[in-house]
């Protein structure tokens, strides 16, 4: 790719004194407080939880127990499971009529995952949201297109709190109606995009359509979140929008989008907001907890949620902690996948973000693909279903790509695969998050 200098926003990083008290407090300051905060919510839920008080009693463990960071491994972990055992309102900690407002997962591989939130709740959401819109180059009076779906799903409510908390102007498009998306960034010059990645692409296929020029838009920076993204797409997002591409990360388990956010000037990993938030590394297969530097399933642990606390929820994503930089709070590396998308092909694990690193690198393709599994008698098969750019029209330049496609594939993930070179505009959009993976294996 060229290299293009993106726009600068002034002064990227804001001075010490607008930082938060724990964007800049001592490990040891930070520690103490995490631990005492630890207390306090493993007690909580023990309280107030009957499915805590279970499993605590089960695994033989009580909160008072913990008198260091490190016994948090004694205790039991949470999964999307229990969650959905203890549908709708079982996991909450507080009265019902103390609950402001719910949120739910879309509930399409089994019940939704209901998580609530007091009203004290959604003001620490709003602060970490807003303290995320900063870390990535917002500031009070930008513009904010927001474009993250709203309703039951966290990210629009999440996105549009903190962005007002931080002093925003936020246009609440939420998703779809891709047409009217760019007419009102074009019309309305906001400042600041927060949309999934893949939708992004969907938006910049309309700039084009159009015949606009997406490097002409207001746009500086661009927060994208709810999926795992390669820097290869942030580099192709970055230069053909001429914006800062800057990711966050949440789950609604937890508190949704606002638990971890990358920091405009370092683009390094996420800072994880340990004050609400404490993280651990384990490994899928035993549960041991890893040393930071070492890959593995990232676990939470609420630090001062009241409605609906959560003690060591398994997210299935595969990530690593390492140290803070622009912030003392320590990174996690961008989210390569979930132990969920991990798909196993004759033995061999792959996840959809190494197939999307090799195809960023093929001039003749575009970011939209799907990977989509057959079986042929015994044997699984997989097909790489990707969008030919639409300057490459030309026969031989989609069987030089495909070819070069699946070279690569094979020489750095071992597998064979076949890749199908489709036409522009071929594979379905999704105004939320991408769909990668299309398993078309009758069922055993």
């Amino acid at each position: 790719m060229v290299e293009i200098p993106l726009r600068k926003l002034g002064q990227l990083a804001p001075e010490p004194a607008t930082l938060d008290h724990y964007e800049r407090a001592s490990l040891d300051e930070l520690r103490a407080w995490q631990l005492s905060q630890l207390r306090w919510s493993l007690r909580h839920a023990y309280d107030n939880v009957p499915h805590y008080r279970k499993k605590f009693d089960a695994a033989g463990v009580h909160p008072d127990d913990l008198t260091s960071l490190d016994d948090l491994a004694k205790f039991p972990f949470t999964t999307k499971a229990d969650l959905r055992d203890n549908y709708p309102y079982g996991m909450f900690a507080v009265p019902e009529h103390e609950v402001a407002r719910v949120h739910a997962s879309s509930g399409t591989t089994g019940k939704p995952t209901v998580v609530g939130y007091t009203k004290g709740d959604i003001e620490i959401w709003a602060d970490v949201v807003a303290r995320s819109i900063r870390a990535a180059g917002g500031r009070p009076g930008m513009k904010l297109h927001n474009a993250y779906g709203y309703g039951l799903f966290t990210g629009g409510l999440g996105a549009h709190y903190g962005a007002e908390k931080l002093g925003c102007m936020v246009i609440p498009v939420s998703g779809g109606m891709t047409e009217r998306q760019v007419q009102l960034i074009t019309d309305f010059k906001p400042d600041i995009i927060m949309v999934t990645p893949s939708y992004m692409l969907a938006i910049l296929d309309e700039f084009r359509r159009q015949g606009l020029d997406p490097r002409k838009s207001s746009l500086k920076v661009g927060i994208f979140g709810a999926e795992p993204w390669t820097n290869a797409m942030r580099e192709e997002i970055e230069e053909t929008f001429d914006l800062h591409a800057v990711d966050i990360y949440g789950l609604s388990e937890v508190i949704g989008p606002g638990v971890a956010s990358e920091c405009v000037e370092t683009k390094d990993g996420l800072h994880v907001w340990e004050d609400h938030f404490y993280p651990e590394i384990i490994d899928p297969d035993s549960g041991k907890v890893l040393p930071d530097g070492e890959q593995g399933e990232l676990v939470f642990t609420s630090l001062t949620k009241q409605a609906m606390p959560v003690v060591r929820y398994r997210t299935r994503d595969l990530t690593r902690l390492l140290p803070g930089t622009a912030r003392s709070m320590r990174r996690m590396e961008k989210v390569t996948g979930r132990t969920d998308d991990m798909i196993i092909l004759r033995g061999v694990n792959l996840f959809p973000s190494q197939i999307e690193e090799k195809l960023l690198t093929i001039a003749a393709l575009s970011m939209h693909y799907q990977l989509v599994l057959t079986r042929t008698g015994r044997m699984d098969e997989l097909e790489v279903h990707v969008e030919a750019r639409p300057d490459a029209a030309a026969s031989e330049l989609r069987e030089a790509a495909a070819n070069r496609l699946e070279q690569a594939i094979k020489h750095s993930i071992g597998i064979t695969t076949r890749v199908i070179i489709r036409d522009p505009d071929s594979i379905e959009r999704s105004a939320g998050k991408a769909k990668r993976i299309v398993d078309r294996r009758p069922l055993a």
